[in-house]
């Protein structure tokens, strides 16, 4: 697949940042590239490593391709060959680099010409040094009584699983066969055996999975997870072509089931209406991980991996997962060509998510919405006050560079809110909508930069002389490349939602020089009886942006409202948030949970709150749990103590 970016006269200014190769791959593939994988592996346990082969298709795009470069990290490599023949190629492992990992060079048997393909089949191992795979033992599971693994490959970590042009710039597709004692899933349609086996078939056997993907992909959506794993189908309308349904420890099946099961065939068919474009992937599963996993939800293709975070006990987090069907479309099937553009992944995402809640609930639930996102949005912008080009939009990522290092807020909600004003800018939903299906079924398939979107977004309303008129008024130099801890322009947003919270942290604010007992004697529980979640979200924010409180503030909420004790991970992190800005009376507490949250929207912000007001018991939580966390995790958690220099 290739990256397909373009640039038109009509719209070529120095305000489009400039699209070019992908700086955090040292593979060759805009020489030769990937078209297939078909991926022959087994899990070994006892070992904690994946070993097998992967043979990849290839297809050289110019004349006299004499090598192929792919990225590895970590990897054990013991024999390259053709498929066809089994003949032993020449290969040369470069020397490490610290971010990208080592160039694996192979000559190939002859110098192929252009469109000329060859199968090359790799022999290789994991190791235990994997920053794709997280290795679980029996205790850090729910069961306690099997082990268990997942991956994340985004963005750079695929290179550690599978030798590969990890880069979003090309797209394959995929087969495999996962040989594992433990149900094995994959971001692919399953094969064989079926997924509602019995579990107590597969327990503790040698079994081979089967997997197939036949939609291509980019190298950061292969996923792995297995485990002591069941499935259960969610209910799904008559007459769709895809199915549905949840994976997760069998403890967690029926909690899981009953989060998601209303909701999600909602929110695809949703989706499907708002984008004009069927959902195309045929399965859309969802697996519960452990407490470990790193990210809300991940958009594996056919398999989104999610927190069990949000299995709330009453539907309130699923939101999450709009998201994620969203990535469906705006990042699995129109994905970045390169890092620098994550925005056109994410923030696309964010903005397709938030119009599905506006059509499934309300314009107020949509504005809340980005009320919600503005305020992570402004801590990471001045998080990143000291390396102001990761407030960018479009971020210079420098070559070599590991793209984990710029992931934040900004590409989501900057990105987000750029749509939702160009939307307002042209005339509203019912002119903006338009645009957004023509882009999905101009760019479905395709790697795209921010120039793409650009030149389509002007070619699209080209024949529109009003909405062309206020177009060119936009300062998109501002949106693409501005630094700050604002936006380029101010939105206004439906605040009705926001209102009653607003009014409610305004009174706790006019009495924060009161005793607990007053405050006890003022506030009560129906204050907040008719709040949704998000409205207690709103409210803890709203406390946290006025000048700290004395400690009695949380101690009278806690009593008040027992958010302390909160079963909604949302509202439980954002109390902890409020509380350790005003003293140490909840620094153990707090510590306690997040040595069990391995989500980085909670444990990050919360080691740096906790590390404020007590570094020893900071230092001394993540050194006793380090383990816990995804190696994703633990890197970004280290930098945040000042671990790593």
């Amino acid at each position: 697949m290739i990256c397909f970016y373009q640039m038109s006269t009509a719209t070529a200014t120095p305000a489009i940042p400039a699209t070019t190769r992908d700086e955090a791959t040292q593979s060759n593939y805009e020489e030769i590239s990937s078209t297939h994988l078909h991926l022959d592996w087994q899990i070994v346990w006892e070992m904690s490593e994946i070993t097998g082969v992967v043979t990849h298709s290839l297809v050289a795009h110019k004349h006299g391709v004499h090598e192929v470069h792919l990225d590895t990290s970590y990897l054990k490599i013991r024999r390259v060959s053709t498929a066809r023949h089994n003949q032993s190629l020449n290969f040369k492992l470069q020397q490490r680099d610290a971010t990208m990992g080592n160039k694996l060079v192979i000559y190939l048997p002859h110098k192929l010409n252009e469109s000329e393909t060859i199968d090359i089949t790799i022999n290789y191992s994991t190791t235990k040094y994997c920053t794709a795979l997280a290795w679980l033992g029996k205790a850090q599971t729910t069961g306690g009584d099997y082990p268990y693994v997942y991956s994340q490959c985004e963005a750079i970590h695929a290179r550690s699983l599978v030798p590969c042009q990890d880069t979003p710039a090309r797209k394959f597709t995929y087969s495999s066969k996962v040989r594992s004692t433990l149900p094995a899933l994959m971001s692919a349609l399953r094969v064989a055996p079926a997924k509602d086996t019995p579990l107590d078939e597969l327990l503790g056997k040698d079994v081979v999975y089967e997997y197939n993907q036949p939609i291509p992909m980019p190298s950061y959506l292969i996923a792995i997870a297995s485990g002591k794993l069941a499935f259960k189908s969610f209910d799904v309308p008559s007459g769709v072509v895809w199915n549905a349904g949840v994976w997760t420890e069998p403890e967690l099946l029926t909690s899981s089931y009953d989060e998601f099961n209303e909701d999600i065939p909602k929110y695809i068919q949703k989706a499907e209406h708002l984008t004009g474009s069927e959902y195309a992937w045929g399965t859309y599963d969802i697996l519960v991980q452990p407490k470990s996993a790193p990210f809300g939800g991940m958009e594996n293709v056919c398999l989104t991996f999610a927190t069990p975070t949000l299995l709330a006990g009453d539907r309130s987090l699923t939101d999450v997962l709009a998201h994620e069907i969203s990535h469906s479309t705006f990042g699995n099937d129109i994905t970045c060509c390169q890092w620098n553009h994550f925005w056109v992944n994410e923030g696309f995402t964010t903005y397709m998510e938030r119009l599905i809640l506006q059509f499934m609930h309300s314009k107020a639930d949509r504005d809340f919405s980005y009320i919600i996102g503005r305020k992570a949005l402004q801590e990471s912008l001045e998080e990143m006050e000291n390396e102001r080009r990761y407030q960018k939009l479009v971020i210079p990522y420098r070559a070599g560079e590991d793209p984990d290092d710029g992931f934040s807020s900004v590409p989501y909600d900057k990105g987000a809110n750029f749509l939702y004003y160009l939307e307002k800018t042209v005339g509203g939903l019912d002119v903006f909508l338009p645009f957004v299906r023509s882009y999905v079924q101009t760019f479905k398939g395709k790697s795209i930069a921010t120039a793409d979107f650009h030149t389509h977004l002007f070619d699209f309303f080209s024949g529109d002389k009003a909405a062309t008129e206020q177009l060119d008024k936009v300062d998109f130099d501002a949106w693409y490349n501005g630094t700050g801890l604002s936006l380029p322009v101010e939105l206004d947003y439906d605040t009705s939602l926001a209102d009653a919270a607003f009014d409610l942290s305004d009174r706790w604010n006019q009495r924060r020089n009161a005793s607990s007992k007053e405050l006890e004697s003022t506030f009560h529980a129906d204050d907040i009886k008719n709040f949704n979640s998000n409205q207690k979200v709103v409210f803890l924010e709203k406390l946290q942006s006025y000048p700290a409180f004395i400690e009695e503030v949380p101690k009278a909420i806690a009593k008040v409202y027992g958010f302390d004790e909160a079963q909604n991970a949302e509202i439980r992190f954002r109390f902890y948030i409020l509380a350790l800005n005003c003293g140490k009376t909840y620094a153990k507490a707090a510590a306690e949970w997040v040595a069990h949250q391995g989500r980085m929207k909670f444990c990050r912000p919360l080691f740096r709150s906790l590390y404020k007001v007590d570094s020893s018991l900071a230092l001394k939580t993540f050194k006793d749990n380090e383990n816990f966390y995804h190696p994703i995790a633990a890197k970004q958690i280290r930098r945040d103590l000042k671990l790593d220099k």
